[in-house]
Order: C-alpha cells, then structure tokens, then sequence
C-alpha cells in the first residue's frame, strides 16, 4: 500500500518506519528541510531505542523515503496520515492550525478516493472538522478516519510492532477493509484491531491519558498523606497493587508526570469539558495535584538545607521527563531545577540523552557534565529526578566519596532506606518516612 505521513515527529516518525518495515511504500513528509535532509542521512531529530535501524534499513531498501514536497506525496498515496503537532493553546485547548493546514492541502490534491487518518492527538469533533474543510474545497471522493496512537516513549517501535490495541473509528466500510489490511501484520496472533465510530475513537485517546495521570496523581497524594503519617508508600503500592481490579502500573510515586502527552492531554481534555459545560473536576485536581508534586524535591531539600540555598551545590541525575527518551517537554527537571535556581543553588546536571535538549532550555544556569559520578564532584547532594537503568544500581561508596555530604533525594524512590543508610547516607525519598535527624 502507498502510504503519505504528513508530520516527521514522534508519532509520525515512528509511523512510517514502521508501517514501511511490514512492506508498504512510505512517504513521510515535512516541512522542515533541515529535518527532512538530516532523515535522509539517517539523522533522527528524537532519540528512540531501535527506530534509527528500521529508518536506515526501509530507506536503504526502497520502501521509506523523505521529502518536503506535501502535495507531490499526498497525490500518489491511498491513504494519508495526518501526524503533524497539536500544541497546546493558550485556555489549554488544543491547537489544530496544522491539522486544518494539512487537510487544506490535501484537499487541493484530491484526484481519487483517499482514506485520511487523524493520527495526531485531536479533541473530539476534528474528524468531522477535517470533512467539512476538505468537502469545502473538493467534489473529490474521501474518507476521515481516527486513528489515535498508543505508543509510550522509549518503546514506542515495541508498541507499534506489537499494539495492545488499535483503535480505528470509522463508518466507512470502504476505510474498514484498508485500515484492517494495514494493520495485519501487527495483529497476527490475535486481531488487536478496535473498529468504533469515529467520536469514540477520539474520546479514546484523550480518556486513556486522563486516566493514566489520574493514576499518577493519586498516587502521588497518598504519597504525600505517608509521609505525613509515617507509611511507606512503596509497601501501600504493593498492597493494592496487588488488587486484580486495581493493578501495578501506573502506582509509582514520583516527582510528578510530564512529556508531550499527559500535562497536554488533560488541560485539552479539561478545556473540551468546559465547551460543553459539564466539569471534569477531578481532572482539574488531577492538573493541580501534578503541579504541586514537581515542587516536592524541592521543598525537600529545602527543609534539609534551609530556604537560602546560596553556598550550596546540587547535583542532578536525570533531566528527560522519562527514561529511554530525550523529551524534555513538561520535564518534571525544569521546574524541580527552577526552583533550586531561584533560592541560590548552585546545580550541575548530567544525563545520558537528553544533554543538548536540556541545553535549549536551560542555557547556562546550570553545568553540564557527562559522567555521572563527576557530577557529584564536591556538591552538597544529589537529586534522582530520571529513573534511568544506569541510576538504579550505582557505586554507593563511589558516590559518598565523590559527594561533599552524604545526602540523597531520591524522586523516584530508586534506592532502599536501609540500604542507604548501611551506606552511610541520608535519604530522602517520596512517600516515605523522613530520616531521623542527626
């Protein structure tokens, strides 16, 4: 099948060299020149563990190519995927210039029947949106489909090869039988594929990661009430993780969820609520609850060190809002960091791939070191914001010695309270009793 990916992101990104890795003919677009030169040289603008190999081996063997020329693309492809950004508007809701754009220009290139896919993430409505605008410029026979995507960072190529579900909203048979053949060989062992009407298939998307936060938050707070009441949180997670109905995932409390999904998804979501008057409060507390939570390190630190955190020295493992990923957007870092900054503190960072990112955002505040051990070098403490692999299972007594004082705060409850302390250090963690004094 001749496929057109509108959009060289993460999503589309991933798409279309995955959907060319089962044997179709891609063609992902841009209008970036630059991103599109650097793809062609097997460059990728995000990192993502695997998707560099799948991009150089279909691009090298014909069935993946780059190009920035929209319309060309659009005319000889079935089916049109728009991946391109929805950012997030000023009253949260989400910014659909670029969907509208998209649908314009494929409506200007209609020359037979097309199946469009909405595979950006879009509020309830903007398939019906796409129709009208394409109807308005074209007698040309189409389709709009909702095809919203599942994919977690840092497994997103794992994802796509092996969904838990793909949901296809649709009332065309004729986009039925295209979408169903396209994603066959994904489904192969069992038929993963979820036809429903298009509205649904929106409301899906945005559903999923309301709940997914929900769970975060949630969890937060209690981690919050632990500490107050001196519970340990990780052995609450056991406990009603343990539960069928409630399950593990999702239970780990932290310093607070970020990346291009859940901070957009719930204030979209929120905002699409209020436009039709029926409140979604406990998203709002979802929304409020995060954003007291990506502050919590810091005030730990500061009841440890004091409000005035001018002769101290931080060290920071872990920037990108997530482990196997270099997104920094929404990074629980940024704030945690800000906070530090505006009361003094001297911070030095390091992580393994997200460096240049956290350079855009951050320029000179702080200092930026590769290893992670020279990072500790002389500091006061370290903060654990990332839960990357390489953090989990340090050298402790490197560490103590390399530290200036033995002080831990552990945002992602990585290390064991008694182990810590048999190492001689202080730790802070999340939802935990504070150590004693002294």
């Amino acid at each position: 099948m001749k496929l057109c990916i509108v959009g060289s992101g993460y999503v589309g990104l991933v798409a279309a060299a995955c959907f060319a890795n089962s044997g179709n003919r891609v063609r992902s677009v841009d209008i970036d020149h630059a991103k599109i030169d650097g793809l062609r040289r097997n460059e990728l603008p995000i990192y993502e563990p695997g998707l560099q190999e799948i991009v150089a081996r279909n691009q090298a063997d014909g069935r993946l190519s780059f190009s920035t020329d929209v319309a060309e693309a659009i005319r000889e492809s079935d089916v049109i995927f728009i991946a391109v950004g929805t950012p997030q508007d000023e009253d949260g809701s989400a910014d659909l210039r670029h969907v509208c754009s998209v649908a314009e220009t494929v409506a200007d290139n209609l020359d037979r029947f097309k199946v469009i896919v909405n595979k950006s993430t879009v509020p309830v409505g903007t398939a019906d949106l796409v129709t009208n605008l394409v109807a308005a410029r074209t007698t040309g026979d189409f389709t709009v489909v909702s095809n919203p995507e599942f994919l977690k960072e840092g497994t997103a190529v794992q994802d796509f090869k092996y969904p838990d579900r793909v949901i296809v909203g649709t009332d065309d048979p004729r986009a039925r039988d295209i979408m169903g053949r396209l994603y066959e060989p994904f489904s192969r062992t069992r038929n993963r594929v979820m036809f429903m009407d298009v509205r649904s298939a929106e409301m899906s998307k945005y559903a999923a990661n309301a709940m997914l936060a929900t769970r975060i938050s949630f969890m937060n707070e209690i981690a919050g009430l632990c500490e107050k009441v001196g519970a340990d949180v990780e052995m609450v997670r056991r406990g009603i993780g343990s539960d069928p109905r409630i399950g593990s995932k999702f239970l780990f409390p932290g310093v607070g969820f970020g990346g291009s999904c859940f901070p957009k998804d719930v204030r979209a979501l929120v905002e699409t609520a209020r436009q039709y008057d029926q409140p979604l409060d406990i998203l709002r507390a979802v929304w409020d609850a995060n954003e007291r939570q990506k502050n919590h390190l810091v005030d730990l630190v500061c009841q440890h060190f004091g409000q005035d955190l001018a002769d101290i020295t931080l060290a920071v493992w872990g920037l990108a809002f997530k482990p196997e990923t270099d997104d920094m957007r929404e990074a629980p870092s940024l704030t945690i960091i800000d906070g530090l900054l505006q009361r003094g503190a001297t911070v030095r960072v390091t992580d393994p791939v997200a460096m240049d990112n956290a350079r855009r955002l951050l320029g000179d505040r702080v200092t930026y070191i590769e290893d992670d051990y020279e990072t500790l070098q002389g500091a006061d403490a370290l903060l654990v914001v990332t839960e990357w692999p390489e953090f989990r299972t340090p050298d402790f007594e490197r560490m103590r010695n390399a530290l200036r004082r033995p002080v831990v705060f552990d945002g992602r409850n990585l290390y064991e309270p008694d182990r810590m302390q048999k190492h001689g250090f202080v730790h802070f963690s999340i939802g935990r009793p504070a150590p004693e004094a002294g």
